[in-house]
């Protein structure tokens, strides 16, 4: 029997929230995230798994594409710590100096942001730079949910 190959790709990553126009707008001012496309009519497979779904909404940044959504019965905590979740989400960029420039601009944006109710109050952290040169940034968004920007130095071949 011949194995079939899949080669699959990253398409998004579904962010549950309580406040979608608030994650929206930090998506917006921090990665210069775009509203691709809303909706707010689901289908019966969607309202049975997300019951209570009102609003879905995709952002693009990059390469990168976030669902936002809200459910009426969201319980305004996020999973225990040690629970089974996604601990982070990874993005690449190409310069070190991104890195840089993200911390400062998560800095400006939690400074000047109005109206965004944040979930954790934590900065974002130092750049860390590992023995092989791969550099990484941690941020959390208003949701308390953590991003890490990561830069992989170019290898000599």
């Amino acid at each position: 029997m011949n194995r079939i190959e899949i080669a699959p790709k990253f398409n998004h990553i579904a962010i549950q929230t309580d406040d979608v126009d608030s994650t929206i707008r930090w998506y917006g001012d921090f990665l210069d995230a775009t509203v691709e496309w809303k909706l707010d009519t689901f289908s019966p497979l969607t309202l049975e798994r997300l019951p209570g779904i009102r609003k879905l909404v995709e952002l693009k940044a990059g390469g990168v594409r976030f669902h936002v959504f809200d459910r009426s019965d969201h319980s305004r905590t996020g999973p225990p710590p040690l629970d089974y979740q996604f601990q982070h989400l990874g993005i690449e960029v190409d310069e070190p100096a991104h890195l840089v420039e993200l911390r400062e601009r998560w800095l400006r944006v939690r400074g000047s942001s109005t109206g965004i109710r944040w979930n954790r109050d934590e900065p974002p952290s130092e750049i860390v730079v590992d023995p092989d040169g791969m550099q990484s940034l941690y941020v959390l968004d208003p949701n308390g949910l953590e991003i890490e920007f990561i830069y992989f130095p170019k290898r000599k071949t």
